[in-house]
């Protein structure tokens, strides 16, 4: 069985949860606790930068399903070449600060680019939807992708506010635009999503209860020091994303 089929199936349960370390990240160590920690936790896939000898060192190191994030096509079809099993065309969020912006054209562009490069190969192609965006603008842009034939939508926040608030209500505030934005994608595409942007183990359960298959936890776990902490935040999600499951299957 290929490698991302696990990632499906985890997807087709709403329970999937892909461990971010980061599309700028580039401390091979710091990924390397990060991997170690998605993999033991038994995570349904690891997030990593685009960088070929990083890609190379950590396909070495696991055979669990490897999504390689960038806004640069070649660099999204070198990754497959070097064994990644799924490309993610975004993760913008981290390059707002940088002061740069994604417009919904620069991203069907981006994305009609990578799917030209790839030719006949057949790859999971997930793509970020701009948080930036309008509500509107995003439904457009995620009804343009399904046409597409991407497998996978992922939704962000873009929080620019300076007064954070403590504890619980802080870590929900972060959450909010990215949970709200997959409430309204959900119910305007049939498009597996993934909630990405603030969520960790406080705000995992409203990403789920909002209509993710999955979701996508990065600086709550990259963040960290210690790798027995970066264990412990990782099987809390896959917990809540297992109870996920429980709850789907009793509706059905």
């Amino acid at each position: 069985m290929a490698r991302i089929e696990l990632f499906r199936q985890h997807l087709t349960e709403k329970r999937a949860v892909k461990i971010i370390a980061g599309i700028d990240n580039f401390d091979i160590e710091n990924i390397k606790k990060v991997v170690t920690s998605a993999e033991q936790s038994g995570a349904s896939a690891v997030d990593i930068c685009a960088k070929p000898e990083i890609i190379s060192e950590i396909r070495e190191m696991t055979d669990m399903p490897i999504f390689v994030s960038s806004i640069v096509p070649s660099e999204l079809v070198k990754a497959v070449e070097m064994g990644a099993d799924a490309i993610e065309l975004g993760n913008f969020d981290v390059l707002y600060k940088k002061g740069m912006s994604f417009s919904a054209e620069q991203v069907l562009s981006l994305v009609n680019e990578t799917l030209s490069l790839l030719g006949d190969t057949r790859t999971f192609f997930s793509v970020t939807i701009p948080g930036e965006l309008a509500i509107a603008e995003q439904i457009e842009l995620a009804r343009k992708l399904e046409t597409m034939g991407i497998d996978l939508i992922q939704t962000e926040g873009h929080f620019s506010s300076s007064e954070i608030s403590e504890g619980a209500r802080g870590l929900m505030e972060r959450a909010e635009l990215t949970i709200s934005n997959t409430i309204e994608l959900s119910r305007n595409i049939d498009l597996p999503i993934m909630t990405a942007t603030a969520i960790n183990p406080t705000t995992a359960p409203f990403a789920f209860a909002a209509g993710a298959s999955a979701i996508g936890c990065g600086s709550c776990i990259n963040k960290m020091d210690s790798e027995l902490s970066m264990m412990a935040t990782a099987r809390s999600l896959v917990e809540i994303a297992s109870r996920n499951t429980m709850k789907v299957v009793e509706l059905v």
